[in-house]
């Protein structure tokens, strides 16, 4: 269980990385991509961002190689607008939980239907 501290700073670095990358990055591989969460190590060395990526899997790998791409663009503005000890190495990972509340209600609601009849 991250501390109260720890969920400030993974808060903070989600604020600036979402802005960075709406705002910053030009790569045509990045497609429309939401931050969704930060999970830092205790030691600030490192960061991963789970993002959330509109499209299939081919955009989602375009967007994901893009995103480590510019990851040092990005390191640079989490130094500069952010006063840490240690400026994480970010990692960024695919968030599937969109998908998976979305296969939920689907087999809920396909049970739903088996019910009423």
């Amino acid at each position: 269980m991250p501390t109260q501290r720890m969920r400030r700073v993974n808060e903070a670095l989600r604020e600036v990385l979402s802005s960075r990358i709406t705002e910053d990055l030009k790569d045509p591989r990045i497609g429309f991509v939401t931050v969704t969460a930060v999970d830092t190590s205790p030691d600030l060395r490192r960061a991963r961002v789970y993002v959330s990526v509109f499209g299939g899997p081919e955009e989602r790998a375009r967007t994901l190689a893009g995103l480590a791409s510019a990851h040092g663009l990005l390191q640079r503005a989490i130094a500069s607008e952010l006063r840490l000890k240690r400026t994480p190495t970010l990692e960024f990972v695919y968030d599937d939980t969109v998908e998976r509340g979305v296969r939920l209600a689907q087999l809920l609601d396909s049970g739903d239907r088996k019910a009423d009849a």
